[in-house]
């Protein structure tokens, strides 16, 4: 039994999926200006995170939760 052209698939498929693996991606920019915009995503980022902690805490305070431990029933 042949395999035909299953074998050049499989390597066509490989290198898919190792190509979004591979070490040699150029980076735009010098490394400062890559920190900077590292550092201005990461802080957008924590600001956006805090916010929606802030939001949580603030309808957890609301009583937003219900439901007792004896089901309303006294």
């Amino acid at each position: 039994m042949s395999r035909g052209n299953q074998r050049e698939i499989d390597r066509a498929r490989a290198q898919a999926r190792n190509a979004k693996h591979a070490p040699g991606q150029k980076k735009d920019g010098t490394p400062q200006q890559r920190n900077e915009s590292d550092a201005a995503a990461l802080a957008i980022k924590i600001a956006a995170k805090k916010a929606k902690a802030e939001a949580d805490a603030a309808l957890a305070g609301a009583g937003g939760g219900g439901g007792g431990g004896a089901g309303g029933k006294l």
